[in-house]
């Protein structure tokens, strides 16, 4: 992702979904959810170019709450998919936005 202030979205990361890493200077940041890794870099000599991620993460609701908090605005509040995930919907300051899902146990 391409933001206007990659330290303000790293710090969103880390509140949101308890990812690792930090903002780097002159070099995107190289950040962690869970097993994947996602690049952050400061808009300049590229233009702002938002993300659409489809993150797995254990709870949904927690989550959701967390990204919530950390700022994010509601785009879908959690629900049941007819494929079997738990989802919800959010979009950052930035522009990105996250579908945070958890996998339903099948029935």
């Amino acid at each position: 992702m391409v933001v206007s202030d990659a330290a303000g979205a790293v710090e969103f990361l880390r509140s949101a979904f308890r990812a690792t890493g930090d903002a780097e200077t002159n070099r995107p940041a190289e950040i962690r959810i869970g097993d994947s890794l996602v690049m952050v870099s400061q808009a300049g000599e590229r233009e702002v170019f938002p993300a659409f991620l489809y993150i797995y993460v254990d709870d949904v609701e927690a989550v959701y709450r967390r990204a919530l908090a950390a700022g994010a605005v509601k785009v879908e509040a959690p629900w049941d998919t007819p494929y079997g995930d738990r989802r919800a919907m959010v979009r950052d300051v930035f522009g990105n936005v996250y579908q945070i899902a958890t996998r339903n146990a099948p029935t």
